[in-house]
């Protein structure tokens, strides 16, 4: 049974693992703690991919006292090598005589191997104290290591009767700086950051991360079926860019590939782009949360496709009207029940705008 004080530990380790928001990417955010006769001796968190793991931190902190004592982590310690040798090996071998864990790694090559291998050492483990925060936390690796393709949050800014932009397109700028800065900060946490051509073609934007201290910028991700995009585009400046299309150009290809562009093809039936399998083929190349900043059209056929999990939605206190661009391209209901239906998770002043987290209800 946890008390207050397991509580207090695991937290940290949860705001340790925090540390690594925007820097973990393909790795989960791990923090751990290390307490011996209720004083923390040991402390530590993943970075990035490659260096040491938290619990190894966290241990080489502690030395000695670390014999005897407990460890708390958000996610349960590895039972494989990989660029790292297996953290489960490290706990073992610094006499740690308990381990309290948020949750059970959803990788394949772990998945509850961790704790088994502790528990076969005598190791008391405990496991599930404050889930659900640690879930959170690492929503994406959750999602590509159970599914197979990134957490996908859409991003939109819109007044507040919907309207994104002007019906000649124009929308810079609907929301306030504190918004626009806020929405940098979940750009930020990202590993890509996915939009379409016809958002590049009105606003030409960089799509970089700028408002926020990061020391790496998300992949870019354009979807342009039909291979439109000007190579002079201000996306390809700075930057590693995907350009996912649904035709082969090799004129078009060689010019984007000389602005350093990568460029694949992954048609559907229909001659446009199979959004389903470009989701696929992200979570393969290591993508755990993916941010949309696109249009109409794409935000519409991403939604229809079962492509979306969450909206970030900045609502600014201004009225556009009918003739404005609205979130969604999307067919025509006959019925109430056909409605995408939303589970609201949190709503919040953001300077004079308000942000609307909200996640697409599956069931």
């Amino acid at each position: 049974m946890a008390d207050a004080a397991d509580l207090g530990f695991m937290g940290r380790a949860l705001e340790l693992a925090r540390l690594g928001l925007y820097t973990t990417t393909p790795n989960p955010r791990v923090g751990c703690v290390v307490v011996k006769d209720g004083a923390v001796v040991g402390e530590g968190w993943h970075e990035k991919a490659g260096l040491p793991h938290a619990e190894a931190l966290a241990l080489a902190q502690a030395g000695a006292r670390a014999r005897g004592a407990t460890l708390y982590l958000n996610l349960e310690p590895c039972s494989h090598h990989g660029r790292t040798p297996p953290c489960a090996d490290a706990v073992i071998a610094a006499g740690v005589a308990r381990v309290v864990a948020a949750m059970q790694d959803p990788n394949p090559q772990v998945a509850g191997a961790g704790f088994a291998k502790l528990r076969a050492a005598g190791i008391r483990v405990e496991q599930g104290l404050m889930e659900e925060a640690a879930r959170e936390l690492n929503v994406g690796f959750v999602s590509r290591m159970t599914r197979g393709r990134p957490w996908t949050r859409m991003k939109i800014a819109a007044s507040l009767d919907g309207r994104t932009a002007l019906a000649n397109g124009k929308s810079q700028w609907i929301t306030g700086e504190a918004a626009r800065r806020d929405g940098h900060a979940w750009r930020a946490r990202a590993c890509a950051i996915l939009t379409g051509i016809g958002t590049v073609k009105d606003d030409d934007p960089r799509l970089t991360v700028r408002d926020v201290d990061t020391p790496r910028q998300p992949l870019k991700v354009l979807v342009d079926s039909r291979l439109e995009v000007d190579p002079a585009a201000r996306l390809f400046d700075e930057g590693a860019v995907l350009v996912i299309a649904a035709r082969r150009d090799r004129p078009k290809e060689d010019a984007l590939r000389e602005r350093g562009a990568e460029v694949i093809c992954i048609p559907n039936a229909q001659g446009k782009t199979e959004l389903a399998s470009v989701m696929r083929e992200l979570g393969r190349r290591g993508v755990n949360e993916l941010h949309v900043e696109a249009g109409t059209r794409l935000n519409g056929s991403l939604l229809r496709e079962g492509c979306v999990d969450e909206l970030l939605v900045y609502l600014a206190p201004g009225l556009i009207g009918d003739t404005g661009r609205g979130m969604f391209a999307l067919p025509e209901l006959t019925a109430l029940d056909q409605l995408v239906r939303l589970e609201l998770r949190a709503a919040e002043r953001i300077g004079d705008d308000l942000r609307v987290l909200a996640r697409v209800r599956r069931d």
